[in-house]
């Protein structure tokens, strides 16, 4: 196990994303990905990844700015990339340490604000709220209004934005020409 601190990882990984031009959102995502991957195989030196979870975890739809966002970080020495051309078999990813120091870390731990020792228990999903429409009226007179035969060239004058411009008609006479 590596030591690694979490935040000043962070930190250190988003100011110098923040001076790197060349970089996109998709990029960042794949990288927080990865980087989540890593903690979760505890800052191995190096591990193993699955296309299809880090596309998920990142939010990458296609295949191919995967493979160009993840050769990119490569390059930009960001990670190492070791592909693996076996489907069985994932690719391999070195991580590089960013943020972190050979000195000490001074940490003043003496104030006791009504904080507890053990991690806060949170629900993992969260209540999905319905909205009810305040259209729903208006969807409904549209579908029970009747539209008025067009044989003439009236216009129609509505304040429903869905109304009918071609101008059809429920009796419909097929025997004549369109």
């Amino acid at each position: 196990m590596e030591d690694v601190n979490y935040i000043k990882h962070l930190n250190a990984v988003f100011n110098q994303f923040s001076k790197d031009s060349r970089l996109n959102p998709t990029h960042i995502s794949l990288y927080i990905a990865l980087f989540q991957l890593w903690n979760l195989n505890r800052f191995l030196e190096e591990f193993f990844i699955n296309r299809d979870e880090v596309m998920q975890l990142s939010k990458i739809g296609s295949k191919s700015t995967y493979h160009r966002c993840i050769k990119e970080l490569n390059h930009w020495k960001y990670i190492v990339y070791f592909p693996s051309h076996n489907p069985y078999r994932g690719s391999k990813i070195k991580m590089f340490k960013f943020g972190t120091s050979t000195g000490q870390v001074v940490g003043h731990n003496n104030t006791q604000i009504e904080t507890s020792t053990g991690q806060a228990l949170v629900p993992i999903y969260k209540h999905i709220q319905t909205i009810k429409n305040k259209n729903s009226n208006k969807q409904e007179n549209l579908k029970n209004s009747d539209f008025n035969d067009s044989k003439n060239d009236s216009k129609q004058y509505s304040s429903v934005p869905n109304t009918d411009n071609l101008k059809t008609t429920k009796n419909k006479n097929y025997n004549e020409p369109l």
